[in-house]
C-alpha cells in the first residue's frame, strides 16, 4: 500500500466514527459542523453529493468556463478544497461533473478525480453528433470512475433538432448498451419536452435531470400545464432520474435561504418523481454565487426532514447507487454497499 492510500485509507476509517455508531444508523446533526439542528431533532445520514465542478485556472491554456470575469467562481476547486468543506457535513463520496466542452478535459477530469478517493464517478462531456464519438466513448468508458456525458442547454447545442439524426441516436443507444448514463444540462420546458421524446427513442438510456428545481413551471396556465404534463410522463419512465440540485434560486433580486420559498415546487417534483427517484446534488462551487454550502445543504435537509428517515437516505445516498452505478473506494463509501445488502 502507498503512502497516499494508506493516509486515505486511515482517514476513511477514523471517518466511519461519525458516520456510523453503535445503535444509531445516522449521526445527530448537532455532531455535524456547520449544520443547524431542526427543532424535531431530525438525522442525517451519510451523503454522495452527485454534482460538483473540478476546475484549475492556472492550467496551461486556461479553462473555458468559470470567466475570468467571474470574482467568485475563478479560482482553482480542486478535490481538496472540496474535502475540507463537505466532509463537516457527512459527505463521503462525490461525484465531478465536467464543465468544459473540451475532449481533453475529460481525461484531466478523470485524472483529477482518481487523486482524491472521495471522488466516486465522473461525467464527461462528449458530443454525440460528432462522427468521432464512438471511438472517444470507447476509449473513456474504459476508466471505472467514468459513468457517462452530459448534455442539454450548454455550449450552443440543441437536443430537439439533434434528436432528428440517425446517427446521433444511434450514439446514444451506444450509451445505454455500455450501460453509461446521460445527464441532462440547466432544463427548461423545451429541454424536458425533448427528453420525453428521448426515453421512447432510447428507452434502456438512463438519464438524469440536473437542476430541476431551478426550472419552476410558468405562471401562464397553458404552458404551464404542458410541462407538467411532460414532466408527468417522465416519472412514469423508470430509467428517468432527478438531480435535487439548485434549489435556490434568485427571487426579486435577493437570494432567500428560508425554506417556504421553495417547498410548493420541491413537494411537486417529489410528487411526480417519487422518493426512489431523487438525488442530491450540491452543485458546488457554482452553488456559491446563491449561498454558502451550509446555507443550501440546511434548505434540502430542512425539507427532507419532513419526508422521514427513509426517504432521506435513499436522496442522500442510495438512489446515486442506482442512478450512477459508482463503485466505492474507500471504506466509508464500502459501508454504504455493506449497509444497503
Amino acid at each position: 500500500m502507498t503512502d497516499l492510500s494508506r493516509r486515505n485509507f486511515i482517514r476513511s476509517a477514523s471517518g466511519l466514527t461519525t458516520y456510523f455508531r453503535i445503535g444509531s444508523s445516522f449521526p445527530s446533526l448537532n455532531t455535524v459542523a456547520g449544520v443547524s439542528h431542526n427543532a424535531k431533532g431530525s438525522t442525517t445520514p451519510p451523503i454522495i453529493d452527485t454534482h460538483i465542478h473540478l476546475y484549475d485556472p492556472r492550467r496551461p491554456g486556461g479553462i473555458p468556463w468559470p470567466e475570468k470575469t467571474n470574482r467568485v467562481l475563478y479560482r482553482p476547486s480542486l478535490p481538496p478544497l472540496y474535502r475540507s468543506i463537505s466532509e463537516p457535513f457527512g459527505i463521503v463520496g462525490a461525484v465531478a461533473i465536467e464543465c468544459s466542452p473540451l475532449n481533453a478535459d475529460n481525461d484531466w477530469l478523470l485524472r483529477t478525480g482518481k487523486s482524491d478517493t472521495l471522488i466516486v464517478g465522473v461525467i464527461g462531456d462528449l458530443d454525440p453528433a460528432l462522427p468521432e464519438f464512438p471511438q472517444q466513448l470507447d476509449r473513456l468508458r474504459k476508466d471505472p470512475l467514468f459513468c457517462g456525458i452530459r448534455y442539454g442547454n450548454l455550449w450552443g447545442r440543441d437536443l430537439e433538432t439533434r434528436l432528428k439524426e440517425a446517427s446521433f441516436v444511434d450514439n446514444l443507444k451506444l450509451l445505454a448498451r455500455h450501460q453509461l448514463l446521460l445527464e441532462s444540462a440547466n432544463p427548461n420546458p423545451a429541454l424536458i419536452a425533448s427528453l420525453l421524446k428521448l426515453t421512447a427513442l432510447v428507452p434502456d438510456l438512463r438519464i438524469i435531470l440536473d437542476h430541476l428545481p431551478q426550472a419552476i413551471p410558468s405562471k401562464e396556465p397553458l404552458a404551464r400545464e404542458t410541462y407538467l404534463r411532460d414532466l408527468r410522463a417522465l416519472g412514469q419512465r423508470a430509467n428517468v432520474f432527478v438531480k435535487g440540485s439548485e434549489v435556490l434560486r434568485r427571487i426579486d433580486g435577493t437570494v432567500p435561504i428560508d425554506l417556504t420559498n421553495y417547498h410548493a415546487w420541491l413537494d411537486e417534483i417529489w410528487d411526480i418523481f417519487g422518493e426512489d427517484r431523487l438525488i442530491f446534488g450540491s452543485d458546488w462551487p457554482n452553488s456559491d454565487q446563491m449561498a454558502t454550502f451550509a446555507d443550501t445543504f440546511n434548505v434540502i435537509q430542512q425539507y427532507l426532514s419532513e419526508r422521514g428517515d427513509t426517504a432521506t437516505e435513499k436522496f442522500f445516498w442510495k438512489n446515486s447507487i442506482k442512478a450512477y452505478r459508482w463503485k466505492p473506494r474507500n471504506v466509508a463509501q464500502s459501508r454504504l454497499f455493506s449497509t444497503e445488502i
